[in-house]
């Protein structure tokens, strides 16, 4: 079945930089939008940063200048550069993708979250 796979989370100084990945896998036709989430105890879950398939980007005003989405469209996989971390990105982060499967079927698929910390 189609699934998405992140990686890269973990516990990073302030001012730090890490960078997420997210790779798509299956039987997938297609892929529209690719997006990274974020989320933390206690609130609802947070969109980050946007990119669809032809490349155009948007970032959620508290991360601009600071995180970079991209995607690699031959791998399926979508990336987050967060530079200049603040203690307040700490959460845990999901990437979503609209996916069209081999069976012509189109549903939203959710990565399992990668936990980021920043903290000194």
């Amino acid at each position: 079945q189609v699934q998405l796979v992140e990686s890269g989370g973990g516990l990073v100084q302030p001012g730090g930089s890490l960078r997420l990945s997210c790779a798509a896998s299956g039987p997938i036709f297609s892929i529209n939008d690719m997006d990274w989430y974020r989320q933390t105890p206690g609130k609802e879950r947070e969109l980050v940063a946007v990119i669809t398939n032809g490349g155009r980007t948007n970032y959620a005003d508290s991360v601009k200048g600071r995180f970079t989405i991209s995607r690699d469209n031959a791998k399926n996989t979508v990336y987050l550069q967060m530079n200049s971390l603040k203690p307040d990105d700490t959460a845990v982060y999901y990437c979503n993708a609209q996916i069209t499967a081999l069976s012509g079927f189109l549903r939203a698929y959710w990565g399992q979250g990668t936990q980021v910390t920043v903290s000194s």
